[in-house]
């Protein structure tokens, strides 16, 4: 499962110019998922998010967690983390899950976001969205279940 994280002040998705999913301050996750992913992948992947520390303390360092600011969780479907641009001009999306497995698996996904004790919003898996956020910071990391600590 590869995750892209942006602290954000605020964030939201709009599908056909209406909200689906909105937050104040926190994290917006785009998620895509591998063909091989399970669920440890996605447990991996919630317990880096909610427990990266990229929130600043009082003295401006980037030492608190999302758990400890009681900031939100935006989660937003995004297959196309998963293209590979290392050959030719297009990407190849050989690794990425099937529709029919990543929906599912999406669906799980937040299901279990949403046991946290936070708020989590997402965005809705195969839709065409608009995607607004202001990037606190800005602050952006890249997650990959796949890879080496």
């Amino acid at each position: 499962m590869r995750g892209v994280i942006q602290r954000v002040s605020h964030a939201r998705v709009m599908i056909a110019g209406k909200v689906c999913g909105e937050i104040g301050a926190g994290i917006m996750l785009l998620a895509g998922f591998n063909h091989d992913d399970q669920d440890r992948d996605m447990t991996w992947m919630l317990d880096k998010v909610v427990n990266l520390r990229i929130f600043e303390d009082i003295t401006g360092k980037m030492n608190l967690s999302l758990i400890d600011t009681a900031g939100d969780l935006l989660i937003v479907p995004q297959f196309t983390l998963l293209g590979d641009c290392h050959r030719g001009r297009r990407p190849s999306f050989s690794t990425a899950a099937p529709p029919e497995f990543a929906g599912k698996m999406f669906a799980r996904f937040i299901k279990m976001a949403k046991n946290l004790p936070m708020k989590v919003a997402s965005g809705v898996f195969q839709a065409e969205m608009m995607v607004e956020l202001v990037n606190q910071g800005p602050v952006t990391i890249l997650l990959d279940s796949k890879k080496p600590s």
